[in-house]
């Protein structure tokens, strides 16, 4: 059996400044783009929904990281703040090399 992570979906606030951060790391913006109408609820379970979604290619080309953006509906739970034990996404992880001088790096 072969197995590969192709997509990692994370709900971001700004899409701007999340690409921007990928992109340090090391990641290509794949595209952009808004998914938005009933059929795309269908698909989430949340009904009439626009969202700005960007996609991200880890540099070896074999994984994604789907950063989404929520206009409608609203977001309704901000999980930065909650315990290590809650439900859902806790972390995704990279291995990265080179990271201090990016993160030194000043921002605009």
């Amino acid at each position: 059996m072969a197995l590969r992570l192709d997509n990692v979906g994370i709900v971001v606030e700004a899409l701007e400044p999340a690409i921007e951060f990928f992109r340090e790391l090391g990641l290509e913006l794949e595209g952009r783009g808004m998914v938005e109408g009933e059929w795309a609820g269908r698909v989430t379970g949340l009904g009439d929904q626009t969202v700005e979604i960007a996609m991200m290619r880890t540099p070896d080309g074999n994984g994604r990281l789907e950063l989404s953006r929520f206009i409608a509906p609203q977001v309704v739970a901000d999980h930065r703040n909650a315990p290590v034990n809650a439900l859902g996404y806790l972390r995704v992880m990279f291995a990265v090399r080179g990271l201090l001088p990016a993160l030194l790096r000043p921002r605009a």
